[in-house]
């Protein structure tokens, strides 16, 4: 009804089980805490928080615009919506190492099971761009392990993000992935793998669980679930595709009105006010007051 049934701690150990089941974990891109609600409904393992999601709903570009204050509120209005993990993007942990620490308690507090750190340089951009840069090995290191001696939840996952492979190669990707891991990542999210065979060798490479990052308009091809979970993936993330879904809709419904003066021929596709309120839980609040809820239509 008001919020999760569930405690952080909990949906921490649910996503920690979740990463050693041997079974792929599916976490869609939540980006409003309505979508969650939606992502958990439909049976997903989680939800994935995504900062270029949060820089566009604010009209900004993914280049390191947002704040810890934003990011933090955004993770903590989402993640208090439903019993399942989420999973945050923290970019490059919003300055030094010590920046790093304060963003580990700010986002276990706000709630979340895990949150990713990246070897960018800041300012930094969307990990499927070209002319990124990323920062030498021992500044990632430090990254990770300040984050890692920062958290106050043994549970709470501190993944690593390295954005190498596309600067300087998968070799290179691979070296840092494993440094990454011996600094105390609890799992790897190698940016911007080219292929299949890419995602093996970095399963290969370390003991830890990696993640794939399915962006449309990206460097990857948008492999399957299945095909995946073959070469040893454990986490999918879609993080930007619930947006451009609900985007994509909302400008047609917007050329249909500025064209015909209604939407009467959109109406078929919309969501029904049933459903929104089904989502809501809006008959629960009768618990409080009889009269809240008296709906019967579709």
């Amino acid at each position: 009804m008001l919020s999760t049934t569930t405690t952080p701690s909990q949906r921490r150990q649910a996503f920690r089980a979740g990463l050693a089941s041997g079974r792929l974990q599916v976490f869609p891109g939540a980006f409003t805490p309505l979508s969650i609600r939606l992502i958990a409904d439909k049976g997903f393992d989680g939800a994935y928080i995504s900062g270029a999601v949060m820089a566009a709903e604010l009209g900004l570009p993914d280049i390191g615009l947002t704040t810890l204050s934003e990011v933090a509120h955004r993770a903590h209005q989402i993640s208090r919506m439903s019993d399942l993990p989420t999973l945050v993007d923290a970019d490059t942990g919003f300055g030094e190492p010590m920046n790093v620490a304060r963003t580990v308690h700010e986002l276990e507090d706000a709630g979340v099971a895990g949150l990713h750190l990246e070897d960018q340089v800041n300012p930094k951009r969307c990990g499927h761009l070209d002319g990124k840069a990323v920062v030498d090995l021992d500044t990632a290191v430090k990254r990770i392990r300040a984050a890692v001696d920062a958290r106050r939840d043994p549970d709470l996952v501190i993944m690593a993000r390295t954005d190498i492979r596309g600067v300087e190669g998968m070799d290179a990707a691979i070296e840092r992935a494993k440094a990454l891991e011996a600094a105390g990542a609890d799992a790897i999210f190698p940016e911007a793998m080219a292929s299949l065979d890419e995602f093996a060798a970095m399963r290969k490479a370390v003991s830890v669980p990696i993640l794939a990052n399915m962006t449309e308009f990206g460097k990857s091809e948008l492999f399957t679930h299945q095909q995946l979970a073959d070469v040893g993936v454990n986490l999918v993330i879609h993080p930007v595709s619930l947006l451009r879904v609900a985007f994509g809709a909302i400008e047609r419904a917007l050329d249909t009105l500025q064209s015909t003066g209604t939407l009467d021929g959109e109406v078929a596709g919309m969501q029904t006010r049933g459903r929104l309120y089904e989502l809501l839980d809006y008959e629960a609040y009768n618990a409080f007051d009889a009269g809240i809820f008296t709906y019967t239509g579709r």
